[in-house]
């Protein structure tokens, strides 16, 4: 990607108002009726209202998006600034803008187009190709929606997609400035490093106590202990009634009985076919000749069963299967015509039928492979059936015993004992415990935010009481108690001396190694001198060649209108380092398929610009209004 492309985030801004396909997961103006009084209103474009329940559902579902994208990844305060809030209501104030340009412009989709981008969802394609009706119908009626009302907001969606392709399919990036950028990007430049390392001063460096004091006192906060509570914990999940749950040999018979069809496999056939082909308009001569040939191949097939797959790829008429000597797959209920399927599930493994008359012609069928219904035996799946119910009781029991474990930590909060008592349970201790979860600490049950946050509440903390149950998993509750507290404290200064020291040294010897670096590259602008540089080195945007990142932009950035250039670099931690660049050349080799990708990538820049530029004239000619600013809107979805 492009320095400028990267560096100009505004070029960059997505409108996620424009579907491109169609999605169960629907945001916008759209997909509500302005419903709502006054009250809830946040904005209006001309006279369609915004609402606070379509902005609250807006920023959900992005939300939801995101947590699918980034997974265990995901943050859910990246999306509790007001600068994130702000872009979800700006995007619904975009979204009207263009909804009320389709409605001007009384733009249209026909039938057969909005068919067609249902029919190509993805995900609601049958096995044999056909779209898959009831599923449609089920995704819609998750989010209380039905065929009609989502067709109307897909026409609406499909409408304003003509707008942004007119906009966007307009752009272009000029050969000139496509080629200006990308002989940049592949610029080359002939460079030698002269390096001042921070090591080199370390021996000039004397550290004062002083100097020590000053770094402790600047910097309390790298020495501060969090306040931190030693805790005794129970824990209740499923493994804590599953030693209380049995299940009987009786019991799991009686379930083998009731269940037949769980542990049975339903009987499988594959078939294979010849068809002599016959039209529906045959004539008497025709219908005679087609059965003569059909008894012939019949008749061939009776006396050499075992080439019937050669036979049908000579002689059949049906050009799906002929290739595959008339393989049809296995059979499954209504998949063929019915006499052709009656005949087939007669038939034992490679028994050749009778000629069978169908509207297609006539059939010479047989049974490829068979596998007979089988029930599997009782002590096969005995073990299974335990466990199954073992695990049904168990969440049964869990059920059961939760509220007891909930009341009794809570009402008799001055001990954990009553409810390891009760429950059988046992009690852990964990010390070293702040407020925010520790990463090396991972899913540690004791490690929830929740749970820390009810640990170190003022009830648990100062008056000894248990916490209440907490649940941090599925099927998983804690209550703890905090056996010791520690508040929050300083490292002492005689602990972290030497730390100190050695950090205070090695700043103190960057800092030489800068001004060093700094007056001999004064000098050497003065006079040119190669004198302890190292080999030269080609280097390019894309191609660093070892240098520092840091360095390679700033030898990337320096004015080479007069050679030889020096660029002087700062590397925090490494000392101080100058560059001599003798030369400035074009790549010899350029790859031209990267040209076109970043020609592409500057399209769809400008592309995005236009169409930006585009909406923020909708909006205005729209005449956007704020009725009620977001932070109130926050105030009010947090009384709720």
């Amino acid at each position: 990607m492009f320095e400028f492309i990267r560096t100009h985030q505004r070029l960059m801004q997505i409108f996620l108002m424009l579907l491109i396909v169609p999605s169960f997961a629907l945001v916008g103006i759209g997909g509500y009726k302005s419903f709502g009084d006054d009250a809830t209103t946040i904005a209006k474009v001309g006279d369609q209202k915004i609402t606070q329940q379509q902005w609250e559902a807006a920023q959900r579902q992005q939300i939801e998006r995101y947590r699918q994208m980034l997974g265990a990844q995901f943050d859910q305060k990246m999306f509790d600034t007001p600068e994130a809030k702000q872009a979800i209501l700006d995007n619904l104030i975009a979204e009207a803008a263009v909804m009320a340009e389709v409605k001007r412009g009384h733009l249209s989709v026909s039938d057969a187009a909005l068919q067609k981008v249902i029919l190509e969802t993805p995900g609601l394609t049958l096995p044999d190709g056909k779209f898959d009706v009831e599923r449609y119908k089920s995704l819609l009626a998750a989010q209380g929606m039905t065929p009609d009302m989502y067709d109307a907001r897909l026409r609406v969606d499909l409408a304003a997609q003509q707008i942004s392709g007119a906009i966007q399919g307009s752009a272009f990036a000029p050969d000139a400035v496509a080629k200006r950028l990308s002989d940049i990007n592949d610029q080359e430049r002939e460079v030698q490093e002269l390096l001042l390392p921070a090591t080199g001063f370390l021996a000039q460096v004397k550290v004062s106590d002083e100097m020590v004091k000053a770094f402790y006192d600047k910097n309390s906060k790298f020495f501060e202990i969090p306040e931190q509570v030693k805790i005794e914990y129970v824990l209740f999940d499923s493994a804590a009634v599953a030693d209380q749950v049995s299940v009987s040999d009786a019991e799991v018979a009686a379930y083998y009985e009731q269940n037949p069809k769980r542990f049975s496999s339903e009987e499988s056939r594959r078939a294979s076919h010849i068809l002599i082909a016959l039209k529906k308009d045959a004539s008497a001569a025709e219908k005679a000749a087609a059965k003569a040939k059909a008894d012939t191949v019949l008749a061939e097939v009776r006396k050499a069963p075992g080439e019937f797959a050669k036979i049908a790829k000579a002689q059949s008429q049906d050009p799906a299967s002929a290739e595959l000597g008339g393989d049809l797959d296995v059979i499954t209920k209504g998949a063929l015509p019915k006499p052709l399927e009656d005949a087939a599930m007669k038939l034992k493994q490679g028994e050749i039928s009778d000629l069978v008359s169908t509207e297609f012609g006539y059939h010479i069928v047989t049974v490829t492979a068979l596998k007979p219904a089988h029930l599997r035996a009782l002590d096969e799946v005995k073990g299974e059936i335990s466990a199954d119910l073992k695990k049904q009781k168990s969440a049964k029991k869990y059920s059961e015993l939760a509220e007891q474990f909930t009341n009794t930590v809570y009402e008799q909060s001055d001990s954990l004992k009553p409810v390891v008592d009760k429950l059988k349970l046992k009690v852990e201790t964990v010390a070293n415990l702040s407020r925010t979860p520790s990463p090396a600490l991972a899913k540690a049950p004791f490690n929830n935010a929740k749970f820390l946050k009810a640990v170190f509440s003022d009830e648990v903390l100062k008056n000894k009481r248990n916490t209440e149950a907490v649940e941090v998993a599925p099927n998983t509750l804690i209550a703890g108690r905090v056996v010791e507290f520690k508040p929050a404290s300083k490292r002492p200064l005689a602990e972290v001396d030497a730390l100190i020291r050695q950090r205070v040294t090695q700043e103190e010897a960057s800092k030489l190694a800068k001004a060093a670096g700094e007056s001999k590259l004064a000098a050497l602008k003065a006079a040119d001198s190669t004198s302890g540089f190292g080999a030269n080195t080609t280097v390019s945007r894309g191609k660093g060649e070892g240098l520092n990142r840091l360095a390679l932009a700033q030898v990337m950035k320096a004015d080479v209108s007069k050679l030889p250039a020096y660029v002087g670099v700062d590397v925090p931690g490494m000392g101080y380092s100058i560059y001599r660049i003798g030369k400035v050349q074009q790549s010899a080799t350029p790859d031209a398929a990267r040209r076109q990708s970043e020609k592409d990538q500057i399209a769809n820049a400008l592309a995005q610009q236009e169409m930006y530029d585009y909406v923020e004239v909708l909006k205005s000619k729209a005449k956007v209004t704020i009725v009620k600013p977001l932070a109130a809107v926050n105030t009010d979805a947090e009384r709720k």
